[in-house]
Formats: structure tokens, C-alpha cells, sequence
């Protein structure tokens, strides 16, 4: 019998999810770093309506905290949070986002955390001012978040001239939890108490990882 080429309807090839919202500041990172690492097309994003008051429902039986970043791999796996999966993402494809060992990857996932509290800050100030009913929201609360956004630029400020062309998991979380700044608090001038992370931000801003990923409404 002679053969053919013709493939076979019942193959495919696997590929990978992810529960996914366009405003995720968190979703946001784990696709700039799979565009960094060239896989960005292998992941399907699947919608998502998670919030903090309501859970997506076809979420939870993956991740029991129904949110998103919330990712299946090709095999089937679930992975959560957005820390978890941005280092399997590097760790699947050999990448060098995060540091193997030693004091370079300690500096790298300490950057990380605190360009995530200053995310998770911002995003606990939004829903304050969102979610909440008029009658309850509690300024303090939302001048408390916001201040902690303060104090992390305060540190950022002094490291982000040593930031030269670095692109690992430090920057890129840095360059998230500032785009998410400039998304829904275009109000908060955080550009004039650092201007040397904003020097630093425009240039990293431009990558074409950031540029497609851009959050939008």
C-alpha cells in the first residue's frame, strides 16, 4: 500500500492555556514572559470573568481560588499563581529570566515580591474605589495601598539606573506593576517622584513583549 502525507485529523499538537483577563496586571507577566521566551503563540488564552467578589466558575475546578493567572500546561497540569508560572515557563524552555542559584537569583525573586506587592497594593486601591459601594470606601484604605506603591518606587528609584538592558523576572514584574500605574491610575503622577524609573520604564516599555501585551479595558 502505497503511503501518503496526509495528516492525520486526529493529531494534534498540544498546547498550552491560560485562564486569562486583557487588565491582569498578573496575567499581564506571565505573557511577557512567554513573548521573551518565543512561546507566546503556543498558549491559548481562555476568558475568564474572575474578580475579587465573584469567582469564575469554570476556574475553580483547576484552581479552587478561581482566579486568573491560572495556567494548564501541555500535559494537563494546573499552575498557580503568576509566580509559579512564569518560572516554568523559563524552567520548560531554558530560559535565563530567573537566575538558577547563588545571590543573583535571591536579588531577582526579591524584586519580584515587591513589584508584586506594589501590583497587588494598586489593584486592592482600584477595587476599593470600583467594587465597593459609595457609601463604604474608605479613603484611608486606599491612601494606604497607594502609599505602599510609594515606598517601593522609593526603592526602585535608587536601583532602576543599574537596570541597564536587563530583561529577567526582576524587570519584568517592575515593568507590569508600572504599566498597571499608567492604566488605572493615570491621575497618579508617580513619573515626577521617580524620574529615573520613568527614564528606565519608557525604554523597557518598548520591548515587543510589553507593547503586546498592552492591558486594555
Amino acid at each position: 500500500m502505497a503511503m501518503t502525507n496526509t495528516p492525520d485529523p486526529t493529531h494534534f499538537t498540544p498546547i498550552m492555556k491560560i485562564f486569562y483577563s486583557p487588565a491582569s496586571p498578573f496575567v499581564r507577566k506571565c505573557m511577557v514572559v512567554a513573548h521573551e521566551l518565543g512561546i507566546a503563540e503556543r498558549i491559548e488564552r481562555l476568558p475568564s470573568a474572575a474578580g475579587p467578589v465573584k469567582r469564575d466558575a469554570t476556574i475553580l475546578p483547576t484552581n479552587p481560588l478561581g482566579q486568573v493567572p491560572t495556567f494548564l500546561t501541555d500535559d494537563g497540569q494546573a499552575l498557580f499563581d503568576s509566580r509559579v508560572i512564569c518560572e516554568y515557563l523559563n524552567d520548560q524552555q531554558g530560559g535565563a529570566l530567573f537566575p538558577a542559584s547563588g545571590k543573583a537569583r535571591w536579588a531577582r525573586l526579591t524584586e519580584l515580591s515587591l513589584a508584586d506587592g506594589m501590583t497587588a497594593a494598586a489593584l486592592l486601591a482600584r477595587y476599593e474605589n470600583v467594587l465597593r459601594p459609595q457609601e463604604f470606601r474608605w479613603a484611608d484604605w486606599t491612601d494606604g495601598q497607594l502609599a505602599k506603591v510609594r515606598t517601593g518606587l522609593e526603592w526602585l528609584e535608587k536601583e532602576a539606573a543599574g537596570f541597564g538592558e536587563r530583561v529577567d523576572i526582576g524587570t519584568i514584574a517592575f515593568g507590569c506593576a508600572l504599566g498597571y500605574m499608567d492604566f488605572r491610575f493615570p491621575d497618579v503622577d508617580w513619573r515626577a517622584q521617580a524620574p529615573r524609573s520613568a527614564e528606565w520604564f519608557e525604554a523597557f516599555n518598548r520591548r515587543a513583549s510589553m507593547q503586546a501585551t498592552l492591558p486594555t479595558a
